[in-house]
């Protein structure tokens, strides 16, 4: 039954997760007006506005226009669902549960939206490091104290790497908000976790980038959105990086 209502409640969450990524980098009221075509301006019936199967039912076209319908909606709806089903099947249900659901969210929102503008809102990594500082210090699991590691290693690997590039080369090689994002990620999984979501993080960049540099024709000038893969490589290490850290050391042991 708990997971019944996790994923109604995830379906209606990610509907709203839906409103933030795409109003909050053109800054629009969260809450006003309510949802309507982005095309012809149509505000949505509500029986046009259940998640997935809406779009399921108008073939992903609006129901006033005919445009198509962006299937990011409906992916961030059930992308939401499997990461909180993802969460309960790590953390039993409780308050860890929650605050972890609210990490994925943010991690979510993050990776959306910095895949379609390149921006990293500081609107959700800066109340989300505060939230996971204030949080560190309930926690069994990780203080405050390696809270505050974890955010100040992550943010200042990419703070190094960014001296690197532009003694390098004379320009960014990353954003600013990389760093706070890794402040947020820092802070909420502790500092070896983060070094395991740069790595990961790093390595599937570094895979994509090849891929779009061979198949694509896309020359080294071609920026790749970093946080697209930091918010997918946090996410991992929230679930399973514990038993892949572990997993991993237990090979020198032998």
């Amino acid at each position: 039954m708990e997971k019944i209502i996790i994923v109604l409640f995830g379906l209606v969450w990610g509907s709203f997760l839906n409103v933030v990524i795409y109003r909050l980098p053109r800054a629009q009221s969260l809450m006003w007006p309510p949802s309507s075509c982005p095309k012809c301006r149509a505000r949505l019936k509500h029986y046009d506005n259940i998640p997935v199967i809406s779009f399921l039912l108008l073939r992903g076209k609006c129901r006033s226009c005919g445009q198509k319908i962006s299937p990011v909606y409906p992916l961030v709806e059930a992308l939401t669902v499997l990461c909180f089903l993802l969460v309960l099947g790590r953390f039993s249900l409780g308050f860890h549960f929650f605050a972890s659901c609210l990490f994925a969210s943010a991690l979510i929102v993050l990776c959306f939206i910095d895949l379609s503008h390149q921006i990293l809102p500081d609107e959700i990594t800066l109340p989300g490091l505060a939230l996971a500082l204030v949080y560190s210090a309930f926690r069994p699991d990780l203080g405050l104290r390696q809270a505050l590691i974890g955010a100040v290693a992550g943010a200042g690997f990419l703070l190094l790497i960014y001296g690197l590039y532009w003694l390098l080369r004379k320009k960014e090689g990353l954003g600013m908000g990389d760093v706070t994002m890794m402040l947020l990620v820092g802070a909420y999984l502790g500092w070896l976790n983060t070094f395991f979501t740069l790595l990961l993080a790093s390595f599937a960049g570094a895979l994509v980038g090849v891929f779009l540099l061979s198949c694509r024709k896309k020359n080294l000038q071609f920026a790749l959105p970093f946080g697209t893969f930091l918010a997918p490589a946090a996410f991992v290490a929230l679930v399973w990086g514990d038993r892949i850290i572990r997993a991993y050391l237990s090979l020198y042991k032998r």
